[in-house]
């Protein structure tokens, strides 16, 4: 099986009343941890800083817009392996990827976001904080959870 390296971007997208989004994949369309409910993001593109690629990806995975919102670097210690289908070639290959995880901060409660589903995502749910063990989250991301001592 051919080896592939991605840097990855994604966000913890936190509502004002401290909700954190998350979405599921379409295992029928390749993504990697498609049991898992994973924070948005998506691979960076050739010629893309991390900023850009994650204004796409969150545009196109969820539909929000957030180039007026607060956006710092939260992480980007996680590594992650899995196998992956190639969305154009269909090969399957073991994809290593290096995860940039940043918080960005919406003004508006959770219940107000307007979220619209797009590229890979079927279903999203707002999560608290204190309730990230509730779900299945992918390993990177219990990792993640654990260096911001959030689980």
């Amino acid at each position: 099986m051919r080896e592939i390296t991605r840097n990855i971007v994604s966000a913890v997208l936190v509502s004002k009343d401290a909700k954190i989004l998350f979405g599921k994949k379409d295992p029928a369309k390749g993504g990697v941890y498609a049991d898992c409910w994973h924070i948005p993001g998506g691979g960076i593109d050739d010629g893309e800083d991390q900023i850009t690629a994650l204004k796409r990806e969150i545009m196109e995975e969820v539909g929000i817009d957030i180039s007026t919102a607060h956006v710092s670097l939260l992480d980007d210690r996680g590594r992650g392996t899995s196998e992956k289908t190639l969305k154009d070639t269909g090969e399957r290959v073991l994809c290593h990827m290096v995860f940039h995880v940043y918080e960005v901060h919406l003004d508006q409660n959770a219940a107000d976001v307007r979220v619209s589903l797009n590229d890979d995502l079927v279903e999203y749910q707002w999560v608290d904080k204190a309730n990230l063990t509730s779900i299945e989250v992918p390993p990177p991301g219990v990792e993640l959870y654990k260096r911001l001592r959030w689980i």
